[in-house]
């Protein structure tokens, strides 16, 4: 009876926090969709009764990512000194989702300091959302880092997995593959797939594993192309809006 106890006791606290977490993607989804719908109709000058605009004080344009950070620091000081539970812990998890979507939309901003929100370096901000998303959903999907009790069979075997995640994760990055590096840190085929394959010609792997192996970097300059940039541009267009020409 005493191991079964336990067994529910753990099955509560998971569930108990996965909760939080699915309204954090939630919050971070629909403020990240709703921030770009706003944002497009402000370039475009075609909110409903100009009713939005970009908010300016003192002559100083203010952008959103101010507002996530506030809210972020609003939010962990909350969890951290009020230690909530019940709504008081969806309310929270919601506020830091919000800065979290508000201050990674603009990621690209505060990567270069400068406003490049409305440029080419602007998709990097939608890279950046597309990670935070990945992260948080495979979470709330139940990813573990480490399971089993500590210093047991299970434990070390999955320690050890995790830090073949990690290099796997770490060569996907190297070859600037951002977002299946994020990813195979909580997937390990993924992982694998994105080490064994190319990397992106001007990748930091690229530069210095194919400086000497010409077919090599023949190939990955003709995998990754023009063609290939156009087609997740597209992509990134349609969920965050197009740079200005």
């Amino acid at each position: 009876m005493t191991v079964l106890a336990q067994e529910i006791n753990v099955d509560l606290g998971d569930d108990s926090m996965t909760r939080p977490l699915m309204t954090m993607f939630l919050a971070v989804l629909v403020t990240f969709l709703g921030t770009r719908y706003v944002t497009r109709h402000i370039r475009a000058r075609t909110t409903p009764g100009g009713a939005l605009n970009d908010l300016t004080i003192g002559g100083v344009h203010v952008h959103h990512q101010v507002f996530g950070i506030a809210l972020m620091l609003l939010a962990g000081l909350g969890l951290i000194g009020a230690t909530p539970e019940g709504a008081a812990l969806h309310v929270f998890a919601a506020l830091f989702g919000i800065g979290v979507s508000l201050t990674f939309d603009e990621f690209a901003l505060w990567l270069h300091l400068e406003d490049v929100y409305w440029t080419e370096d602007g998709r990097k901000s939608v890279d950046a959302m597309f990670c935070v998303l990945a992260t948080t959903g495979l979470l709330v999907g139940g990813a573990d880092f480490v399971s089993g009790a500590p210093l047991t069979a299970a434990w070390w075997g999955s320690v050890a997995l995790l830090v073949v995640d990690l290099v796997l994760a770490v060569v996907c990055l190297l070859k600037a593959k951002v977002l299946t590096g994020v990813v195979a840190v909580f997937v390990p085929p993924v992982g694998l797939a994105g080490a064994l394959r190319l990397a992106k010609p001007r990748s930091w792997w690229a530069q210095r594993r194919y400086r000497e192996r010409p077919r090599r970097r023949a190939r990955a300059e003709q995998r990754f192309d023009a063609a290939y940039e156009a087609r997740w541009n597209r992509v990134r267009d349609f969920v965050g809006g197009a740079p200005n020409a």
